[in-house]
């Protein structure tokens, strides 16, 4: 599985796989105590989008990402 080099690729190719197969999407992060990663990811079991971080400022734009897809996870849309 390869990672994506920045943030906002990763954002855009997530919301674009989410958008095409809602239903079987998954997402998931993994925080690495040891190595002082997280890794964040969005897989429909066909594609992969993987992002790594060791800074603490992309912790923000995680955080907003999440929400906002769990947002469109919860709505009726």
């Amino acid at each position: 599985m390869v990672f994506v080099k920045s943030w906002e690729d990763f954002e855009i190719a997530a919301e674009n796989m989410y958008m095409q197969n809602p239903n079987k999407c998954r997402y998931s992060m993994k925080y690495t105590h040891g190595k002082g990663n997280l890794i964040v990811k969005l897989t429909d079991n066909v594609k992969c989008v993987q992002y790594k971080t060791e800074i603490l400022p992309d912790l923000k734009r995680i955080e907003k990402f999440t929400g906002n897809l769990m947002w469109s996870m919860a709505s009726k849309e």
